[in-house]
């Protein structure tokens, strides 16, 4: 299988840089990743020739690196997997709600990194499964997969996410929580606000309610986990279905959180991106 090969051609701003610096402050590139490559063969190269990061780079110089080979330890299970957006660096996937993202002691067999590592295999494809957002295992939509490791640095903290939830009651308006989160005592999953907690803030925007629900839209400005669901909880308000935070389970069974949309600026074409899925059924059903 050929390596996959990043290709950068110096702009004239550039001109007479060091190549480390070029590859830091122009491509994005890590340092913990440079220094993987000076140990590749023919890791970084210019003109079919070794480049040495202590080296200058000139206008239009085409600088291609040779990203290390991937290795896939996850075992690979054949699936229904619905495809979002797909090249040659990025993969998005629209996950079902009861589906794991990653292995873990209870799921091994039946999560989305299985199901993708087969679909990759069937394709000719290797690649390290780094999704570089999480779901829970019940909400549902975009999951973005970064193929190699430089995408995946590149898009870490840099996607631009849009979830839509419905909770219990009727909230209007525009508004902000900002309260602290940490696991609840005792526990080793359930969270609660508390003052001494990781500051946390999430912004939604109330679209519609039926009079016992509210469907919102929200964005983090930060992101931990359970942060929609315990905030929601803290002001009275579960998302519907989430028992967890005192949701009732009568109209969905499990907590109806969806992530809408992702955008993000692609790390190669420099393209902004925006993915999108549809609401599931199963949220839908609440509001009517």
């Amino acid at each position: 299988m050929e390596r996959k090969q990043l290709v950068f051609v110096v702009p004239p701003e550039c001109d007479n840089m060091n190549t480390n610096v070029f590859l830091k402050k122009h491509c994005q590139v890590s340092a913990r990743m440079i220094a993987r490559l000076k140990r590749e063969k023919d890791g970084i190269i210019r003109d079919n020739k070794i480049l040495k990061t202590i080296d200058t780079v000139y206008s239009g110089d085409k600088i291609i690196l040779n990203l290390p080979e991937d290795k896939n330890s996850i075992v690979p299970i054949k699936g229904n997997l619905k495809i979002l957006y797909e090249d040659k660096y990025i993969i998005a996937v629209d996950k079902p709600s009861n589906m794991p993202v990653h292995p873990t002691k209870i799921h091994q067999l039946d999560t989305l990194a299985n199901y993708l590592v087969y679909m990759q295999k069937e394709k000719g494809e290797s690649y390290t499964f780094r999704a570089i957002n999480r779901l829970d295992k019940d909400t549902s939509g975009v999951v973005v997969i970064a193929k190699d490791r430089y995408t995946a640095s590149f898009l870490f903290g840099n996607l631009d996410k849009t979830y839509v939830a419905v909770c219990e009651g009727v909230i209007f308006g525009d508004g902000s929580i900002d309260k602290g989160i940490k696991l609840l005592e005792g526990h080793t999953i359930q969270r609660t606000t508390a003052d001494d907690g990781v500051r946390s803030v999430t912004h939604y925007k109330a679209l519609r309610n039926n009079g016992t629900h509210t469907y919102l839209e929200i964005k983090l400005e930060t992101g931990h986990t359970h942060q929609i669901r315990c905030h929601f909880s803290s002001i009275g308000h579960p998302l519907a279905g989430d028992d967890m935070y005192g949701g009732s389970t009568e109209f969905i069974k499990r907590q109806a959180l969806h992530c809408k949309e992702v955008v993000f600026t692609h790390p190669i074409t420099k393209e902004m991106i925006s993915v999108n899925s549809q609401l599931p059924s199963d949220i839908e059903r609440i509001l009517k």
